[in-house]
């Protein structure tokens, strides 16, 4: 990797320490814009997307190793910056001569030391490599329903022309997750990925985030700020809530958007961009321009394509597949876990308001609460109480025919299969049919538990806000739920110690 006037993308781990804000404005001015990772296998997962990487040694060189063996066995090979203690000299030589390009200090954070370890890195080839660098293929997504596959293949032809996009959907349904379908099926898929949640930033921050600043623009601008515009070069820039940004900010990214250009605040110089713009909003826009909190022109700037991602009710397809997905992802120590029949069942037939997110919440209190590592319906805790399904609405997974299946897309893609064996075989479906239990019993075994499960939270908490978050729910519905409770059995009460 070598010295370039345009920002860099690092790997940051450090088993030891996390990354201060101030530490990370520092890397940043020496024109190093770093992610964090806490494992190994978040380092592989994001490491095609990575110039260099950037480790905390302790006692041994094993995490060199590791990683090392690891972009060989990948076949991607970028330059390593390793961190040791200031007095272990010996250490810093050991690591040079096993491979690390360049050495420092943990406590090292000044701009002009980066900046010479920058300088003297360089891209890594591999030994007697024939072949240029492969563009890193897309990562694994679920797409299963026919509905699913058909928006997959739509985004695929989209990412292959540079055009604006913006994304449609409900709340928890997977925009982000569409908006890296469209960066990883690009031509700029090397390039970072960069996203801002206009929604989480506070007004007056949003305009530095994305623009950047020079040292001395304001009060308390002590370096010079690369907005995520710039970090974003050569890339995509992912801007979701997109309808939450300030009006007054609308006008200026209107600006830059047309003119592909940027200057900084405080600054003088124009800023050439290269880069794709992709928003993300669960609203309505044609409503917010009518309501003036939208720029119409602004509208048509970012949405020369449209995609909409649709609600999980509306794919059912995908449910099942996404369980599967969910369950080792979340499995302690690689246990694996399966989901039976009845609770299949039960995961198909429920509407699913919160999308994608409601169903990892689920199931994740799922895995909490049963101890056998197998699923049934008893351990299945729903929001929506008055939303539960009764064994009159369960349906089995949908099967569709070949000739109900979306046009295979042009550009390959790792998606999901929509073969039903293999996420079947991940949730261990068995072949045979099983009887239902009667609505009465089924639904008492769901309640009792699910009362037992509420009670003993309270009994060994002090607050009903600390219940909530103990059982992974809001006050608002653990509220609910008691209020239930008491309707059933008016001897229900908050058990003494517990407050509201």
């Amino acid at each position: 990797m070598s010295s370039s006037s345009h920002t860099q993308q690092a790997l940051w781990l450090d088993p030891f320490r996390a990354l201060g804000v101030a530490e990370q404005a520092q890397l940043g001015v020496a024109g190093l814009t770093v992610r964090p990772v806490n494992t190994l296998e978040e380092l592989q997962a994001h490491l095609l997307q990575a110039d260099c990487l950037v480790i905390r040694l302790g006692a041994n060189l094993e995490l060199l190793h590791e990683l090392l063996r690891m972009m060989k066995k990948m076949d991607h090979l970028i330059p390593v910056v390793c961190r040791v203690e200031r007095q272990a000299l010996g250490m810093a030589v050991a690591a040079m001569r096993e491979g690390a390009t360049h050495v420092l200090a943990a406590d090292e954070w000044s701009v002009k030391e980066w900046l010479g370890a920058l300088a003297q890195t360089k891209p890594l080839q591999m030994p007697n490599a024939a072949e240029p660098k492969r563009t890193p293929a897309p990562r694994s997504v679920v797409y299963v329903d026919p509905v699913s596959r058909h928006l997959l293949a739509l985004a695929q032809r989209v990412a292959q022309a540079n055009v604006a996009v913006l994304i449609e959907g409900p709340t928890g349904s997977g925009k982000e997750v569409l908006a890296r379908v469209l960066h990883e099926s690009s031509a700029s898929a090397r390039g970072p990925f960069v996203g801002l949640n206009c929604a989480a930033m506070p007004e007056q921050m949003i305009e530095d985030m994305l623009f950047g600043h020079e040292k001395g623009a304001f009060t308390g601008a002590l370096n010079l700020h690369r907005g995520l515009f710039e970090q974003a070069q050569g890339g995509t820039l992912f801007l979701d809530e997109i309808t939450e940004m300030p009006v007054q900010l609308q006008s200026k990214l209107l600006r830059v958007l047309q003119e592909r250009t940027l200057v900084r605040l405080g600054g003088e110089r124009a800023i050439e961009l290269n880069l794709r713009v992709v928003a993300a909003t669960n609203k309505d826009l044609r409503s917010a321009i009518a309501l003036r909190e939208f720029r119409e022109d602004l509208y048509f700037r970012i949405s020369t394509f449209k995609l909409r991602v649709p609600r999980l009710s509306e794919r059912p397809g995908d449910i099942l597949p996404l369980v599967a997905r969910l369950l080792p992802r979340h499995a302690p120590n690689g246990e694996a876990y399966r989901v039976d029949a009845q609770a299949q069942a039960q995961l198909l037939a429920y509407p699913w308001p919160g999308n994608v997110r409601e169903l990892e919440n689920v199931i994740l209190r799922a895995m909490v609460l049963c101890t056998d590592q197998t699923i049934t319906p008893a351990h299945l805790m729903f929001d929506e109480l008055e939303h539960r399904p009764a064994p009159s609405e369960f349906r089995q997974a949908p099967v569709y025919p070949a000739a109900q299946a979306a046009p295979a897309p042009e550009k390959a893609f790792n998606a999901e299969p929509a073969a039903e064996s293999d996420w079947a075989r991940d949730l261990a479906i068995g072949t045979t049919s099983q009887a239902l239990p009667g609505e009465h019993g089924l639904q008492a075994a769901v309640k009792s538990s699910e009362q037992q499960l509420i009670m003993a939270a309270i009994d060994a908490t002090e607050s009903r806000e600390e219940a909530a978050r103990k059982l992974g729910i809001s006050p608002r519905t653990l509220r609910y739920k008691l209020a239930r409770l008491r309707d059933v059995s008016p001897a229900t009460a908050t058990p003494e110690g517990a407050t509201a």
